[in-house]
């Protein structure tokens, strides 16, 4: 396989506070590597750095071959890069359709005003909805988004990043906050996407769905690399272990 993402030596520090330091890895094309490590270790930092949310202090990211990381946050997204958030924001007064369609719309249509008061959004509300059938809830597309199960607003949020047609997607912690047969279903779809042919990194705190699901895990604690291989392995070992101070980590690799 050929690699997708290189990110090489990236180091980001707000003030005296360390958040990355001189981290590297690869991505390859198709691959499923889960980016993982106890809270404050600077996972969420790392993927806001790829997409350009943020700017480290030094970095080198390549996305296919091209260099990414002086490119703003719109040009990396129009070049292959969708991000889902841990706290999903969608647009409580529209139905799940019409929030997909808008960002169905990107490249046609300019900017957020545009893409609400355009007349003829036909073709972004089919695509849409077939989205939505991606990511197992096209039943619910024509319902407005206001109190909508969290469950399903996480797949409405995998299903606005498809709709960027990335080429490497990018998911903050979609599990949390689901029971365990909905943190199932929906690594489920995120496999089936990626068995598709979507590359897809994902930060995880549910390690027993980190270890069904991923092909590789890199491991961050206090902003440093300290781990990367087959989940199992990188699972067995007890500098990893250590590094959650608690008991999750050891069943999980039991």
């Amino acid at each position: 396989m050929s690699v997708l993402l290189d990110v090489q030596n990236v180091t980001m520090h707000f003030g005296g506070v360390h958040a990355l330091t001189d981290v590297s890895f690869q991505v390859m094309n198709g691959e499923f590597l889960s980016l993982i490590g106890p809270n404050g270790a600077g996972k969420t930092t790392l993927l806001r750095a790829i997409t350009g949310v943020v700017s480290p202090q030094s970095a080198g990211i390549s996305l296919d071959g091209k260099a990414i990381e002086g490119l703003p946050t719109h040009k990396r997204a129009a070049l292959g890069l969708a991000m889902t958030n841990q706290i999903v924001c969608p647009f409580n007064s529209m139905t799940l359709r019409d929030n997909v369609a808008l960002a169905v719309g990107h490249k046609r249509i300019a900017t957020i005003f545009r893409a609400i008061t355009a007349m003829d959004r036909s073709t972004e509300r089919k695509i849409a909805g077939e989205l939505l059938e991606v990511v197992g809830i096209g039943e619910h597309a024509d319902q407005e988004v206001l109190g909508q199960p969290l469950g399903l607003l996480k797949r409405l949020e995998v299903a606005r990043a498809l709709a960027l047609e990335p080429r490497l997607l990018l998911l903050d912690e979609p599990l949390a906050g689901l029971n365990h047969v909905e943190a199932g279903r929906l690594a489920d779809v995120v496999v089936g996407i990626n068995r598709e042919g979507l590359t897809v990194v994902m930060i995880e705190h549910n390690l027993g769905e980190v270890l069904r699901v991923s092909d590789r895990l890199v491991v961050l604690d206090n902003g440093r690399k300290i781990a990367e291989g087959e989940p199992e392995s990188v699972m067995r070992m007890s500098h990893v272990r250590a590094a959650y101070v608690g008991k999750e980590a050891e069943n999980a690799a039991a």
